[in-house]
């Protein structure tokens, strides 16, 4: 194996690049310190510089891919277009990301729930505030306030069973780009979309 190149001060990026290929090929039990000091080509102690312990390491993949996946949500409402296009576009990154990175995902999620607070569940309210953001301005009323978490979480729950299928294989990735347009386009149209989507 070609040992990456790296300069004193990167390292923990090249082992984080390294861990997250670990765990799209083989899931978050094939990663070890030891494995990816061997990938990187360092010493088996040097990851420990930067990660004192597995659970560090797997809590920095996490933050990194709360961060990726809130960058690809950003680029799909920077995207123009009315607010149907542009929630399709979030729906679509969202999905992509969960089905090409599905261990990441689960991982992300776990890190979310397990986490003191810190760094991992600041990555997480910054991916959910930008999904926040797509809805439109939130209104001070108690009411709307439950309707948009409801709205949030009916997303979230629909776009992760969408990419759990295709990441298993029981939807082809097209069937699985119908589906997330049609489930946009019901919760859109449904009364608690019309309650809670504001038109901008």
């Amino acid at each position: 194996m070609t040992q990456r190149p790296f300069h004193h001060g990167n390292l923990r990026a090249v082992l984080l690049d390294e861990a997250a290929a670990v765990v799209r090929e083989s899931g978050v039990d094939g990663l070890s310190l030891r494995d990816l000091a061997r990938r990187a080509g360092v010493s088996h102690g040097a990851p420990r510089s930067h990660f004192v312990h597995r659970q560090a390491l797997l809590d920095a993949l996490a933050e990194v891919g709360f961060e990726r996946l809130t960058a690809d949500v950003r680029r799909a409402l920077d995207g123009g277009g009315g607010l149907r296009d542009r929630f399709r576009r979030v729906a679509h990154a969202y999905v992509d990301f969960a089905v090409d990175d599905a261990a990441l995902m689960d991982l992300m999620f776990q890190a979310k729930t397990t986490d003191e607070p810190g760094t991992v569940r600041e990555a997480a309210a910054t991916l959910f505030a930008t999904l926040d953001a797509a809805v439109g301005p939130a209104v001070s009323d108690g009411a709307a306030d439950e309707s948009r978490e409801l709205f949030k979480m009916l997303f979230a729950a629909t776009m992760q069973g969408i990419a759990a299928l295709v990441a298993s294989g029981r939807l082809d990735r097209s069937a699985g780009d119908l589906l997330v347009d049609a489930a946009m386009d019901t919760m859109l149209d449904s009364e608690l979309g019309r309650r809670v989507v504001t038109a901008r």
